[in-house]
């Protein structure tokens, strides 16, 4: 099994947030079960995992001029990206297996208080906080890295050389900088043919290298993708996104019916599409476009793990949900209540949708000059 020594974790810390003069507090954020008919052994894991980094970091605390080392827990919020719990809690011994018991494991702690006074944050959580943790970091000025669904398998994507996953992810980026749309042609099992026009007006695109040099700043780790939110709509023109976007789940194919740069209905009568137009019709905010994303790792030999967190980094995603995140319209506000607040990237590589392919994606530039960036679901451009 890949580990990561004491000098690896010294090595992390400094690539993925480079010393800062006023940091003093590094924390490690986790959530736990309100239940234990909730919790996975990959959750177990994930928590163990998140125990023994606290140790370590306990002990290369010198080594990386800080004062302090905490281990903060909270109950589990039951969806990704949806708001945190008012207060979190300091571990003081072990962590209980289940958030009742948190009272008892550790001194509770307003979120504010908590985020006022650490400056790095490591969250493998079983549930995204990349959404709450990205609005806090501006607000509070500390740095995250967000590692929902991390696993042991992903270790080997933290050597990885991000000098390298930069630079892809920079010319991806800047192409997105200047594009007025993206054209993605799907294939359906091989033969159906769909299309999305995707608005990219009054955007710029974001760039998650895997490193987080400035205060006020959160994201994904493991990283390497660019990703844009496509116009919402918000200014007085309509956005232009329109199509049919195939989503694979489970064994079905599901067609989303999309206008105005929301999925507005689906068609088909099988479980899976019945239970999407139900999640439309109930929440509204659930079908907008919220993120176009371009990850680069598949090139560079990383395999998918059946997470999102690394699954999402090896290709082209979509996303459905929370957009405000990332500079986008849509938050909190605009669902029914905190529970229903999502951010789902629906990802497009065999491994999680074999039914559905990426056949060409074509973004169109001033001057109707278009470039192929993907086609047969690999880039043109590297």
């Amino acid at each position: 099994m890949d580990i990561l020594t004491d000098k690896d974790m010294e090595r992390l810390v400094r690539s993925v947030f480079p010393p800062h003069p006023d940091d003093r507090r590094l924390g490690i954020l986790v959530d736990i079960p309100r239940e234990p008919v909730d919790d996975t052994a990959g959750w177990r894991e994930r928590r163990n995992m998140s125990v023994e980094w606290y140790h370590t970091f306990k002990r290369i605390r010198s080594s990386l001029n800080l004062d302090d080392i905490n281990l903060i827990a909270y109950p589990d919020v039951g969806s990704n990206n949806a708001e945190l719990p008012e207060n979190g809690f300091i571990i003081k011994g072990q962590l209980p297996s289940t958030s009742q018991d948190l009272i008892k494991s550790g001194a509770i702690r307003s979120f504010e208080d908590i985020f006022r006074n650490t400056q790095i944050i490591f969250a493998p959580t079983q549930y995204s906080a990349t959404a709450p943790l990205k609005v806090a970091a501006r607000l509070y000025k500390f740095r995250a890295a967000t590692m929902p669904g991390f696993s042991i398998g992903m270790i080997p994507t933290l050597k990885l050389d991000y000098s390298e996953v930069n630079r892809r992810v920079l010319q991806l980026k800047e192409r997105l900088d200047r594009a007025l749309g993206a054209d993605v042609h799907f294939v359906v099992d091989g033969d159906e043919n769909l299309e999305v026009y995707f608005d990219l007006r009054f955007r710029t695109a974001h760039a998650s290298t895997g490193r987080f040099p400035e205060q006020g700043t959160a994201g994904n780790l493991p990283s390497g993708e660019a990703y844009i939110v496509p116009y919402e709509g918000e200014r007085d023109e309509a956005s232009r996104t329109e199509g049919v976007l195939p989503v694979q789940i489970r064994d079905e194919v599901v067609l989303f019916q999309v206008r105005h740069n929301r999925a507005v209905d689906v068609e088909g009568f099988d479980p899976a599409a019945r239970i999407e137009r139900e999640h439309l019709s109930r929440e509204p905010a659930y079908g907008n476009m919220a993120e176009l994303g371009f990850g680069v790792l598949a090139d560079l030999g990383i395999q998918p793990s059946g997470a999102i967190l690394l699954d999402e980094k090896l290709g082209f995603h979509v996303a459905f949900g929370r957009s405000e995140h990332f500079g986008g319209a849509v938050g909190p506000a605009d669902f029914s209540s905190p529970n229903e607040v999502v951010h789902l990237d629906r990802i497009y590589i065999p491994t999680t949708q074999p039914r559905v392919s990426v056949n060409s994606l074509v973004l169109l530039y001033e001057m109707n000059r278009g470039e192929i960036i993907l086609e047969d679901g690999k880039y043109l451009i590297f």
